[in-house]
């Protein structure tokens, strides 16, 4: 990486030289550099407003990028030793949404586990690609999934070699990580592409002794939301690109569905966050990984808690750990993790990543400074001395392996009825259930409703957890198909 070269932000530099012009604006946005909307500038800035500006030549177009923007998405190739990248202001979800249509036509097999962000499963439903799962083994005490076995994923690319690609979460939101390098090597060797969901693995590119990021075990395609851990903002990302791939096409697959009102906002965030990780990164991550590690080390010391890091790693089903993550293990205390969330949130001032039944997540990053870890831990040895209770009656936080029954876009686009949660079990579900965040489906379009599964979306509801994908708001019915 030339370190000269990665001190220029085109995007950023572009910006500065358009507002001391002084351009009388007859373009869009309408608020006109928020002389139309006072307000806004109130809430947002001067500078922040006169920026939110529209694609002219001076600044490129982020649909067909022949300047400043081109440059900036070469320099973040650099960056993160990728072939190719791609400025994507959609949010991780149209990066992973078009890795997946750049691959997959209809009827298209992939490969992958089911403990996938929503996007994936959305993406299926979108485009017609048909899953194959390589369900994951389960931590029995924590109840979060694991990581793709090497094995079982060489048994699926030997039982499907129509498959056209593996996608691999690396890491997932709790910071497990699978052996990626040799999934690849798999995959590649029956001609499959690699695809890699990033959303939680920025800091992979820059920081020391942190596993391996996707471009360095030769995947195809990676979305990496830099908005999470690489400071930019939120719902700006990037598409990764290795040798191999066209990256013209994928550029079309891109301005399928992406905006043609790109915001210079995100744009720029972009821009200017990726010379502050190429230049500083792997200091700046040194320093997480000393916050989250000492955060860990001082939560596990208060009791009650089990804030998990590399013990975990057995070098199948979690190949490695990334120790960024700060996920704290709850239900010994005789709390559920959203039940944690929200004591943090509403009797500290404390918010965190998310809770799950049995889990927290803090969410550790360049932003961060060690009076914020120790509060965190001060409020959590608080919770534990006032609110801790008798664990007995907790629903375990295992992860339910569905059963798919048939494709997520036929169950999707099927003749549906709608019945209540609690006399759904035995029918085929035609939509998302799923708690947010962490965005994990507990359900799918296509997969068979249990007994087990309507138990934890009932315990769910009832601990406060955010449910998101049904059709009804209050999640008291589900969508099911009609004639199965």
């Amino acid at each position: 990486m030339d370190r000269e070269k990665q001190k220029r932000a085109p995007i950023y530099e572009a910006l500065e030289a358009f507002k001391k012009k002084r351009v009388v604006p007859f373009d869009v946005p309408g608020h006109k550099r928020g002389r139309g909307n006072p307000e806004l500038v109130q809430l947002l800035g001067e500078k922040c407003v006169s920026l939110d500006v529209n694609s002219m030549k001076p600044l490129d177009n982020l649909c067909h990028p022949v300047s400043v923007i081109k440059e900036a998405e070469e320099l973040a190739a650099e960056a993160f030793g990728a072939a190719g990248a791609y400025l994507m202001v959609g949010g991780t979800t149209s990066a992973v949404q078009t890795m997946i249509l750049s691959v997959c036509r209809a009827g298209d097999k992939i490969i992958l586990p089911r403990n996938v962000h929503k996007s994936v499963i959305n993406a299926m439903v979108l485009y017609g690609a048909v899953p194959v799962y390589v369900n994951p083994d389960v931590n029995q005490k924590l109840g979060i999934s694991l990581g793709m076995e090497v094995d079982k994923v060489r048994q699926a690319i030997e039982d499907n070699p129509d498959a056209v690609a593996v996608f691999v979460n690396n890491p997932t939101y709790y910071g497990i990580c699978s052996d990626i390098k040799t999934i690849v090597e798999l995959a590649h060797a029956r001609g499959m592409k690699v695809l890699a969901d990033e959303a939680h693995g920025t800091h992979l590119y820059f920081g020391k002794n942190l596993p391996v990021s996707a471009m360095e075990a030769g995947a195809d395609l990676a979305a990496v939301s830099m908005h999470k851990s690489g400071g930019s903002l939120t719902q700006s990302s990037l598409l990764l690109l290795n040798k191999g791939v066209n990256a013209d096409y994928v550029r079309q697959i891109i301005n399928l569905t992406q905006t043609t009102s790109a915001s210079y906002l995100l744009l720029s965030s972009l821009d200017i966050s990726r010379r502050n990780l190429a230049l500083r990164g792997e200091e700046s991550f040194g320093k997480v990984v000393d916050m989250a590690e000492y955060a860990r080390s001082e939560i596990n010391s208060i009791g009650g808690y089990y804030a998990y890091g590399k013990e975990l790693v057995n070098g199948n089903s979690v190949f490695d750990y990334d120790v960024t993550k700060l996920s704290v293990y709850t239900r010994d205390i005789g709390l559920a993790g959203i039940e944690v969330y929200d004591l943090l949130r509403d009797e500290y001032d404390i918010q965190i990543e998310f809770g799950d039944i049995s889990n927290i997540l803090a969410y550790i990053s360049i932003g961060d400074r060690i009076q914020d870890i120790e509060r965190l831990v001060g409020a959590l040895a608080d919770i534990e001395r006032l609110y801790k209770k008798d664990s007995t009656g907790l629903l375990s936080g295992e992860y339910i392996s569905p059963k798919v029954v048939m494709s997520p876009q036929k169950a999707f686009y099927s003749d549906k009825i709608s019945l209540p949660v609690e006399k759904s079990s035995g029918r085929v579900c035609a939509e998302f259930v799923m708690c947010y965040p962490p965005g994990i489906p507990i359900l799918a379009p296509g997969e068979m409703i249990t007994d087990d599964i309507v138990e934890y979306i009932m315990y769910a509801k009832e601990k406060g957890c955010s449910m998101q994908g049904t059709e009804d708001p209050a999640v008291e019915h589900l969508m099911v198909l009609a004639n199965i």
